[in-house]
Parts: C-alpha cells; sequence; structure tokens
C-alpha cells in the first residue's frame, strides 16, 4: 500500500457455494439483492515490521548456515491456520526434533519465520538484503559465500510429496539420495521447474539455493487460500508431522554435508 497512491474499489469474494444459489436465482429471472457493509481501515500508526530467528549452533562449520523457514504473516479473512501457521508449525517442529535429539550439526541451522510475505516477501527480501546480497545490484555479502541452503514450506497442511528443484539440476542427485528413506511415505516427486510466490523466491533472486517442498494441495487452492475458511480445522495434524520430519531430515544431512549445495549461476543485473 501507498499511502499516497489513488484510492482502490474494494473487492469482494463470494463462496461458490452463495455464487451459484445466485446464479441459479437469477437464471430463473428471480431479482437478486445482496447487501454488503465494507469497512476497510489502514492502521498507520506504527509501520514497522520484524522476522523471528532462531538458531542451533554448528560445530566445526559454524560460520557456514543451513536455513529453513516460514512466513507467519496471513490473510485477514481467517486465522492463517494453512496460510501459513502450518508451514511455520512444521520449521519449529523441525528444530524442536534436531534439538531434542541433541543433533551434532557441523554447520549453524537458522530457523526464520518470516512477515510481511503477503505484501510481497517484504520480510525474506529484507533479511536477504541486509546478510546476503543486493538483489538490484546483485552486490554481495561475505554471508553469500556460507549459506548452503534455504528450505520452505508454504503451500497448506498437505503431506510433502517432493521438492521443487527450481532449475538447480546439480542438486538432483543429492536430493534423490536423501529423499529414498521418505517413499513409502509418498515422497517421490523431483521438479525441474521453479515454483514463486514465496519466500525462497528471495534466496534464488541472488543465486542462493531456496527451495519449497511440494506438498498435498487438500483443497489450499480452491478453499483454504486467501479465505474465511483458512482456519484451524482445516489442518491435518498426521501430515505435519511427516513434514517436519522431512524437514529435519533435509536440514540436517545438508548441515552435515562434506560441501555446500551446488548452486546455479549467478543472476545477471
Amino acid at each position: 500500500r501507498d499511502p499516497k497512491g489513488l484510492p482502490v474499489l474494494p473487492r469482494v469474494a463470494v463462496d461458490v457455494e452463495h455464487y451459484g444459489r445466485i446464479f441459479r436465482t437469477l437464471e430463473k429471472n428471480i431479482p437478486v439483492t445482496l447487501r454488503i457493509d465494507i469497512a476497510n481501515k489502514f492502521y498507520a500508526d506504527n509501520l514497522d515490521s520484524f522476522n523471528i530467528v532462531a538458531e542451533i549452533p554448528g560445530t566445526n562449520k559454524p560460520d557456514e548456515v543451513v536455513m529453513l523457514g516460514a512466513h507467519f504473516d496471513s490473510w485477514a479473512s481467517g486465522t492463517g491456520a494453512t496460510d501459513n501457521a502450518a508451514g511455520s508449525a512444521v520449521m519449529m517442529e523441525a528444530m524442536r526434533i534436531l534439538k531434542t535429539c541433541n543433533a551434532k550439526m557441523r554447520r549453524t541451522v537458522r530457523l526464520a519465520l518470516w512477515t510481511g510475505e503477503e505484501e510481497g516477501l517484504l520480510g525474506s527480501r529484507a533479511y536477504v538484503m541486509q546478510h546476503f546480497a543486493d538483489r538490484n545490484s546483485m552486490e554481495l555479502k561475505p554471508g553469500h559465500a556460507k549459506l548452503s541452503a534455504y528450505f520452505n514450506v508454504d503451500n497448506g497442511t498437505g503431506k510433502i510429496r517432493g521438492i521443487y528443484l527450481q532449475g538447480n539440476e546439480a542438486v538432483r542427485p543429492i536430493f534423490e539420495k536423501w529423499m529414498e528413506p521418505f517413499k513409502p511415505e509418498g515422497m517421490t516427486t523431483l521438479s525441474a521447474r521453479g515454483v514463486g510466490g514465496t519466500d525462497h523466491v528471495s534466496f534464488d533472486e541472488v543465486g542462493l539455493p531456496g527451495f519449497q517442498f511440494i506438498q498435498d494441495p487438500i483443497e489450499y487452492e480452491t478453499r483454504t487460500h486467501h479465505t474465511n475458511m483458512d482456519v484451524y480445522e482445516r489442518i491435518q495434524v498426521a501430515d505435519l508431522k511427516q513434514m517436519a520430519a522431512i524437514v529435519a531430515s533435509f536440514v540436517y544431512t545438508t548441515a552435515n554435508a562434506d560441501q555446500l549445495l551446488p548452486r546455479k549461476p549467478l543472476p545477471k543485473r
């Protein structure tokens, strides 16, 4: 939102069941009257925001980092259960698993819960610019050479079925090996293509390995995404447990690998 910008018309989303009833009524030439009370307000008294960051220090390579994250801001018409409290809970649980198991990891593992994702990846882009690189000029910070990978979850409550390679074919044989124990759990897909719209993009656009997991849709796009039905009742607890175990495994293995994960060529600006 630009406080100096021109006002725009409100947008109203109607559930398909209600839309269908209106449509069928109009087909019978019966008038339909809608009464809508829209009261939008911008709270401009404090425009500051923040990310939540926590880490488990590495043992013999603590200056090298593996990151995992999700955005914790949500769309206002629901409580943000699948978008993206689910992803945030999975990443916190993955960290709890690693901590509880007293897993020894050579590299530092850093959790980040982002804000401002819904407004344009604001939290993750600010973090990347501060610590890794300026996406506009491609001026690199010292931390750029020290990040092995960033793993993201932001597609609802469904089980992990694979991972998007984001065009980084060099990691395919690595991830194929890491996926092997989870094939009985349904993780079988490595997609060559990239996917956008969430916080791994902030890393990928400055040449860092950033990955989004592929998940079961479970009515994410058709029912809960940015609607007032995005509430706790839509959460599938067993699926979240599967996701947390897979994320913890990928993070642990990345943190203990002999080398940093392979990278694509740096983008040209």
